[in-house]
């Protein structure tokens, strides 16, 4: 009996440490499965033996640092007294000696016995472990399977934007069929050089090919034949020449899309597609500058052009093209330059980041001159694209602080715009006294100056409905203190609120001057800042750009009606209250219109038969309708044939027998025709009526009665 509790006892303790490695195991597994599932995005061939390797690692870090193959007995008999209150907390008495029991203890041990030959599941604590492990296993299953998902979705768009043409081209097309007598073909296509592609060989008629390339046929037939010919578009033929009467060898440069059939001997094979990949043009992004860039006083005089160029067979070349504007009114000249980026395009890169600094004193550039330029990028096929005209300024101080226009227009705010220009002197003249004064009066300057910033910028802000900062009471709010108002809500509301709903209260101005102002107040506001911190050399490019708004401002505001005048023709006395009217004719004006016709009434009346071959043979006429669609739509399908190349194969399909249409052709034809076919416009029209059988009316009679 005792035997038989220890070996329970050992059985116990093998299962625990089963558990325990069991649950480093699948957290080895969840971890090997995300670190897997991510590595597999980088590197596909070698995802799997990576995830092994993270497996193997993991699990025995796990395993070196618990060591569950140490786990006691005596820890075993613990678990077992925490679990089961029958065992007394004296299970640990059976992997005694039984020479070192006393009479209570052997007593006492066969009660455990028989307990523990009742117990048949392991404690809780021992899978507790295990449960918590395997949650986590099943999450890192989830992750690791949307990683994949994600990452799948993400190739498959890549794939769709990097190639346009490759996708929805073969798939939707049938399986081909050729004649009899052809035994084999072997398509070279030899793309231009534009593109560094190699030539790559097929063994299948459909084309795909870039612009330019060169495709050669070399057709095998199984008997010996006399001609053949390949007829691009129902229109051009193409000879094939014969080494012998089984091998025909052609070649032709493929420029744009269609389709081709192959005649061996007048027998006609099936529509074979031509797509032809274009070269799109090379993409220009600018990062900086911007559209309009002004370069204000105290700012560096240079301008950083960012840009990326990207292409899809690679990029050749990249300039800027400039214009410097030297003066104003009718003395303006205008001098061109063009400046290259710090790049090679001997590669001929897909894509390129192009930066190039541009020094404006070096273009003997002064203020109040202008520099216009624009990116012009060139790819390996000779194809340019060019940005929009990029403006950067430097503004002219010396017009700036003048007074011209202030004093001769409409001077709605003098006295500030001479505040502003004033400030701006005062910080000019207190940068070219430094040297000379001492630092208590440099900063004593400084703040005073940023004072009367303050001051303007608060007087402006009024116009924007700011609030007054002096954080002053009126005398009036005295009254409030007063026994006989204790209690006035109306007096309380009067003195402590704004009351911005009044018409006189409020701004008129318009949104967009609204919004220059709070940018003139933004730059005084910061020009103020750099003023109390004793920097006025930061603070002068704020004031000067403040004082440019306002100036922009003030011209805004200015109203030009141009000087019109009006000759009357000469009256003649002679003619006044005659009442002659013989020389005025009325006016008759004569305009025959003609209907204009509808070329697309064949394809209605193709589409109308079709349906009506549902449930009746076509006629002569109706094949002469149906012949007069196909040759439209095989127009259509020399400019687009992943659309209309099955249409026109299908039509002829159902022109060649005198069997009933069937269902796929008439519904492929059906389908190419409503794409063809133009939107109709929905015409107002008045609401349907439901057919009531005359009831409403009887009641509406009944209610006048």
């Amino acid at each position: 009996m005792e035997q038989a509790a220890n070996y329970k006892i050992e059985q116990f303790r093998q299962r625990y440490i089963g558990y325990q490695l069991m649950a480093d195991a699948l957290l080895a597994g969840g971890t090997a499965l995300i670190l897997g599932s991510l590595l597999y995005e980088l590197l596909p061939a070698q995802a799997i033996w990576l995830a092994i390797l993270i497996f193997l690692l993991v699990i025995g870090l796990l395993a070196a640092l618990r060591r569950p193959w140490n786990t006691t007995v005596a820890t075993v008999c613990s678990f077992l007294d925490f679990s089961y209150p029958e065992l007394e907390e004296s299970s640990a008495l059976v992997i005694k000696p039984t020479g070192n029991l006393n009479l209570l203890e052997r007593l006492q041990v066969s009660k455990v016995e028989q307990a523990l030959n009742h117990i048949t599941a392991p404690p809780p604590q021992f899978t507790q472990r295990l449960k918590k492990a395997a949650w986590l296993f099943l999450l890192a299953l989830a992750l690791s399977a949307a990683v994949l998902k994600i990452g799948e979705m993400m190739h498959f768009a890549n794939n769709i934007l990097s190639g346009p043409y490759e996708t929805g081209t073969k798939s939707n097309l049938p399986p081909e069929k050729i004649l009899p007598q052809i035994d084999g073909v072997s398509l070279k296509i030899s793309p231009p050089a534009y593109t560094g592609k190699a030539t790559r060989t097929q063994d299948k008629f459909t084309i795909e090919a870039e612009e330019g390339a060169v495709v050669t046929w070399n057709i095998s037939t199984n008997i010996a034949v006399k001609n053949v010919w390949l007829i691009f578009n129902e229109r051009e033929k193409l000879p094939l020449n014969g080494t012998n009467a089984t091998d025909w060898k052609a070649q032709r440069l493929i420029s744009r899309s269609g389709f081709y059939q192959v005649s061996i001997d007048g027998k006609l094979s099936d529509l074979y597609q031509v797509q032809v990949v274009k070269d799109a043009l090379p993409v220009i992004r600018i990062k900086t500058p911007k559209q309009y860039t002004h370069i204000d006083a105290g700012e560096a005089p240079r301008v950083t052009i960012s840009s990326t160029v990207t292409d899809d067979y690679g990029i050749n070349n990249a300039q800027i093209f400039a214009t410097i504007a030297k003066g104003s009114g009718e003395s303006v000249k205008f001098k061109d330059t063009t400046f290259s980026f710090n790049a090679s395009f001997s590669q001929h890169g897909k894509q390129y980041n192009l930066q190039r600094t541009i020094d404006l004193p070096k273009l003997n550039m002064e203020p109040g001159d202008e520099l216009y330029f624009y990116i012009q990028a060139q790819d390996t096929h000779q194809q340019k694209t060019r940005t929009d005209v990029l403006i950067v300024s430097i503004q002219d101080t010396a017009q700036l602080l003048s007074m011209d226009g202030l004093v001769a227009a409409a001077n709605i705010k003098p006295e500030y715009f001479r505040s502003q220009r004033q400030i701006i002197l005062d910080t000019e003249r207190l940068l070219k006294e430094k040297d000379t004064i001492s630092v208590a009066s440099f900063k004593t300057r400084s703040n005073d100056i940023g004072t009367d910033q303050k001051m303007l910028r608060l007087r402006y802000g009024k116009f924007l409905g700011d609030e007054d900062e002096s954080g002053t009471e009126g005398d009036d709010n005295a009254e409030l203190g007063k026994a006989e108002n204790f209690g006035d809500a109306k007096m309380v509301m009067d003195a402590y609120t704004d009351k911005h709903d009044n018409a006189e209260d409020a701004t008129f101005l318009e949104p967009t001057v609204k919004a220059q102002l709070k940018a003139t107040l933004n730059e005084m506001w910061k020009a103020e800042l750099r003023l109390r911190l004793y920097k006025p050399q930061e603070a002068l490019p704020f004031e000067y750009k403040a004082l440019r708004l306002l100036k922009d401002l003030q011209q805004k505001s200015r109203s030009f009606v141009a000087k019109t005048s009006y000759n009357p023709p000469p009256l003649k006395p002679e003619k006044r209250l005659s009442g002659d009217l013989t020389k005025i004719g009325s006016p008759v004006n004569q305009l025959t219109m003609k209907a204009a016709t509808d070329r697309f009434e064949t394809l209605k009346k193709a589409a109308a038969i079709l349906e009506q071959s549902k449930h009746q043979a076509l006629t002569a006429a109706d094949k002469r309708t149906l012949q007069l669609a196909g040759q439209q739509l095989a127009v259509q399908a020399s400019a687009q044939p992943g659309v209309y190349l099955k249409a026109v194969s299908a039509i002829r399909r159902i022109l060649a027998t005198n069997k009933p249409v069937q269902a796929t052709d008439r519904m492929t034809v059906e389908k190419a025709i409503q794409k063809s076919l133009p939107t109709s416009k929905t015409i107002p029209s008045s609401a349907a009526t439901n057919a009531d059988m005359g009831l409403a009316q009887r009641y509406y009679k009944n209610l006048n009665r």
